[in-house]
């Protein structure tokens, strides 16, 4: 497969080319993804599906557009491309648009790891046992209500080509166990879940430990109540440590800041959070989650700093933007975005706090991108001297975005794994919760 994408890739280039495009980039992919869903003891839903595209960029005349299409016999990609051309010719000279520098390209791609021959070698009676296995241990259950276990598995292939001297493809595979449920308490329908992902097999938990936590954990929300309104420590689950982290770097790109829709803009290498937060992009990370040889416009793949001593180091920035702001192109795509840990684990983080809110999850809200000012909803438990209490929600954390960061008094060491923004349990103090 990675030949015959190799292959169309070529194509598109050599059409561009003869068509009178004084640059080109082909990306093509094909990917194929099955899932299988469990509920309450039931085969409830199976999904296969296989998809393919090519997309384009061309430069012609000072000119610039974006095209993609799904047929890639080579003979519809010559005129899918000759005609794109074509009409690129029609549109506004821009001159900030250009490739990357071929210098950035991978001269030999890193051994990442991203595929599993287990992954691909998966077949229906396997997939289908995970599901069951999983379902079985919850479905059922006093108190259980429902219950969902799925299975997902892909498998992907990219290929990538430039005018300027990029060809080069990679493949991965996915796996991904989870399972939820929901439980009967009076009128309320307490509920939880749990699940792993992983390029290979061998990365993921037992089943049968998923499917255990997603019940312990459904179970700890019986007796929900209210929150209260108060100013208090907050202590995040490592599982909802990952979201709070990726709303502080999402308005951190070159077109946020340069489009004046991003908090970050013109605040680069100033301290403004808390000097215990070092985020890094490690898109090298072998079977990481967001690992990649190469980014969407062939630059190869390098760490990258964020937030270190309290400031932000680095934004995103493709080659359009980082021209459009005057600065180094650095990558216009995150990748594994990984805090540095602390040296405690949660129970201790909990114990040094004292008392106040522990997050379990966020339900809804939103970030105002330009400002930082937010409103999310949370649920979770009251602690108080290092122990977990009743379980609380209906209530929201309100504040900046900005402000919350500096307020971060600890990390952990518990990383949670199982996402692209790898983060551990984390300590904000003074935070604003309203509910009861």
């Amino acid at each position: 497969m990675r030949d015959e994408l190799m292959k169309i890739v070529g194509v598109a280039i050599e059409a561009a080319t003869k068509a009178g495009a004084s640059d080109a980039a082909a990306g093509a992919y094909r990917s194929r993804s099955v899932a299988f869903q469990v509920r309450n003891g039931k085969l409830e839903q199976v999904n296969d599906s296989t998809s393919r595209a090519l997309s384009m960029r061309l430069f012609v005349d000072g000119r610039y557009s974006e095209h993609t299409t799904t047929d890639l016999r080579a003979e519809r990609v010559t005129a899918f491309v000759t005609e794109a051309v074509k009409m690129t010719r029609a549109l506004q000279a821009d001159p900030h648009r250009r490739l990357a520098d071929p210098a950035r390209y991978p001269t030999a791609l890193p051994a990442l790891d991203l595929a599993d021959a287990t992954v691909q070698r998966l077949d229906r009676e396997q997939r289908l046992a995970w599901a069951m296995r999983m379902n079985e241990r919850v479905a059922g259950k006093p108190q259980v209500i429902s219950s969902t276990s799925s299975v997902s598995d892909g498998h992907t292939v990219v290929a990538g080509a430039t005018t300027n001297g990029l060809s080069a493809s990679y493949e991965t595979t996915s796996i991904g166990l989870s399972t939820d449920a929901t439980l009967e308490d009076g009128d309320k329908r307490p509920e939880d879940w749990m699940g792993a992902w992983g390029h290979h097999v061998a990365d993921l938990p037992d089943p049968d430990g998923i499917a255990d936590e997603a019940l312990r954990l459904a179970r700890a929300r019986l007796g929900t109540t209210k929150g209260p309104t108060k100013r208090t420590a907050m202590v995040v689950d490592r599982r909802a440590a990952g979201s709070i982290v990726a709303r502080l770097l999402g308005p951190a790109s070159g077109g946020a800041v340069q489009q004046e829709r991003s908090f970050w803009r013109g605040k680069l290498d100033q301290a403004l959070v808390s000097p215990k937060l070092t985020i890094v992009d490690d898109p090298l990370v072998p079977r990481g989650l967001g690992s990649r040889p190469f980014d969407g416009e062939g630059m190869a793949s390098a760490r990258l700093p964020l937030i270190d001593g309290g400031a932000l180091r680095n934004l995103y920035l493709d080659t359009y933007y980082a021209s459009k702001l005057g600065l180094t192109p650095t990558t216009g795509q995150g990748s594994n975005r990984i805090v540095t840990l602390g040296t405690k684990g949660r129970d201790a983080l909990l114990k040094d706090a004292g008392t106040g809110i522990y997050v379990t999850s966020w339900l809804g809200g939103n970030m105002d991108p330009t400002t930082g000012d937010f409103s999310l909803g949370v649920r979770g438990h009251l602690f108080d001297k290092g122990a977990l209490g009743a379980p609380v929600g209906e209530m929201n954390v309100t504040g900046n975005i900005v402000d919350l960061f500096a307020r971060l008094a600890a990390v952990g060491n518990d990383p949670w794994l199982y996402s692209g923004t790898v983060a551990p349990t984390l300590v904000f103090d003074g935070v604003q919760f309203s509910g009861a």
